[in-house]
Parts: structure tokens; sequence; C-alpha cells
């Protein structure tokens, strides 16, 4: 398979770096503009192809993933519009919002057209995608973008309505549960304990409390039940962070990206 990404930023990137460190794929193309930035990838990973011509890159390739910035699309999409064959290729946009419709209006309306919200964490093979396929797109095709992005993570096909709610819990979602993990940090150093020491602590946790879930399949409450004693110290702390509506509050800023 001859697998192309146009965009090698931070997103694609690490998608790049997950499939090239899972030498699953023996063929992979990178299209960028950024000489720099591709010359350090051939160094990294020798056996990728680079080039600046996005055209050249799309010219017999199997799939095309495109993770450019949204409002680059059309640019991108209009300059190799000539050379694509929709008979034969599988066309995904992984950029934010420019969906299988969006495809289709740009490239017409017969075409195997995927939208993948992957996250940063697939260059350690941690993502969590989300495909949708377009109207036109066969079971073969779709198994073949599952087959891909698996490689780089955990996947999951939904219709297309619900992919900016999985972009929203599972890529914008990565900074909010940082950003958590960065509070747990500073109450530790508060408490007495060095930063570093308090990351451990907090990576720890977090990594913990995923473990343990996955392991027993458990909602989240029977794990809280576990911990929660009548009068404990737990039990303090949950309802601190009931008073100051963490809830809401992290189901707010999940809703907040798509109004």
């Amino acid at each position: 398979m001859k697998l192309t990404v146009i965009g090698a930023g931070n997103m694609g990137g690490a998608l790049i770096k997950g499939w090239a460190k899972s030498g699953k794929i023996s063929n992979i193309t990178i299209a960028d503009k950024n000489e720099a930035l591709l010359s350090q990838f051939k160094q990294d990973y020798p056996t990728l192809n680079i080039t600046t011509d996005n055209v050249e890159a799309v010219i017999d390739a199997d799939i095309v993933v495109l993770v450019v910035k949204p409002w680059l699309m059309k640019l991108v999409l209009a300059e190799v519009k000539h050379v694509l064959n929709l008979e034969k290729q599988i066309i995904i946009s992984d950029a934010a919002n420019f969906t299988t419709q969006n495809l289709a209006e740009e490239l017409g309306e017969d075409g195997q057209f995927f939208y993948v919200i992957p996250n940063i964490a697939a260059e350690f093979g941690a993502s969590m995608s989300f495909i949708a396929k377009g109207a036109g797109a066969i079971d073969e095709s779709l198994k073949a973008v599952e087959e891909l992005y698996a490689i780089d993570g955990d996947t999951l096909v939904v219709t297309e309505n619900l992919v900016g709610p999985g972009m929203m819990m599972a890529s914008c979602g990565i900074a909010y549960v940082m950003r958590y993990i960065r509070a747990q940090m500073e109450g530790g150093c508060e408490m007495g304990f060095y930063p570093q020491q308090a990351k451990q602590i907090a990576l720890q946790t977090m990594q913990g409390a995923v473990s343990l879930l996955k392991a027993t399949g458990w909602h989240p409450e029977e794990a809280i039940d576990k911990v929660t004693t009548p009068g404990g110290v737990t039990i303090k702390g949950l309802n601190e962070l009931d008073h100051a509506g963490f809830n809401s509050a992290v189901i707010r800023s999940l809703k907040a990206g798509l109004k």
C-alpha cells in the first residue's frame, strides 16, 4: 500500500510517526511546504519519502490523508484534483469540520471519502480516532481506513454528526486532561512535594485509574465507591469538586467547541 500524507504539522506529524514506528506500512510519502521539517522526518525515519510537491505525492497513492488547516483544504484539493483517481483512491480529511460532503463538493460526488479526527497521541499508538464514511464509500474502503488508524490507537466508526463531539472529547479533551494533571501537580507542590515528584504522582494516578477501568469494565462510580468510605477524606475531596462545579465545568468545556 502507498500512503500519502499531506501536512506534517502537529497532527500530521503524530500520525506519520505512529505509522512509521509501527513498521506496518512500507511506502509512506509526506508532502509539506516546510523543507526543514521534511528533512528532520527523513533523518528520523529514513524509509519515508518526502516532497514539497503535493501533486507528485498523490499520484498512484492508495490512500491520501489530508492533514492541513481547514482553511487550506480547498486550495490543496484544487491543486491536486486533476491527478486524483477517485475510482481507486481513498481520500481522507483529517481537517476539523471539513467533512465528506465538503470533499464531494470540491472533488465530485463519486469517491471513497472519509472524515477522520484522531489526536496527537497517535505518535505513541494511543490515539482515539473517529471515522465517518461518505455516502459513496464501500465497506472494503472503510475496513482499510479502520486498519490504518488502528495502527495509531483505538478507532470508533460513527455517523458524521458525532465526529465533532468525539473531537471535543478525545482531541480537545487531551488539553482538558492536561489541565487536570497540572492542577493536581500544583496541589501536590502546595502540600510539600517537589514538582517532578508531583508530576510522577499525578501521571501514575491517571494511569492507574485508566488501567483499572479498562481491566474491570467498571463504571467510574463503581471505582469511586471502592475508595470512598463514610466520613473519610475521599468524600470530602469529591464534595469540594462538586461545590466548585467540576462536573458542570467539564461538560461545558466539551460542548463549548460545538457552539
